[in-house]
């Protein structure tokens, strides 16, 4: 190719040709603590340093999912409705929220009084384990 044709007569006179102008102060963060410091000491004070105590083994907070007393009979099937209605005894059906994965029901919802002694009439039991 002749030289009258290159793309270095046509850049004559731009100063980088088309080179290193991408990111000419870093990328991201860069110089945070040197030629960008204005910018973080002002805008972002405190960004840069240690603060506190480290706390080592630091444990998360156990996971206890919980369901609301008015959602409970969402959790018992379809199936085991039918076999409580069937039943002649009239034994209500035992719904162990724990293998459904909740550990804990919420007061939200009324279980009234008339209905708690209807479940111990029938032999059942609703025993608040805390």
């Amino acid at each position: 190719m002749p030289s009258r044709l290159r793309k270095t007569r046509k850049l004559r006179g731009h100063v980088s040709h088309g080179h290193a102008l991408e990111h000419p102060g870093g990328q991201g963060n860069a110089g945070g603590m040197h030629y960008h410091r204005i910018n973080f000491d002002k805008y972002h004070p405190g960004y840069f340093g240690k603060a506190g105590m480290r706390h080592y083994h630091l444990k998360g907070n156990k996971s206890c999912p919980t369901v609301n007393l008015d959602k409970l009979w969402t959790l018992v099937s379809e199936q085991t409705m039918v076999n409580a209605a069937k039943n002649k005894t009239r034994v209500a059906p035992i719904n162990d929220v724990m293998r459904s994965g909740y550990y804990k029901v919420l007061g939200k919802g009324k279980l009234p009084n008339r209905r708690a002694e209807k479940i111990k009439g029938v032999g059942g039991a609703y025993p608040l384990v805390a």
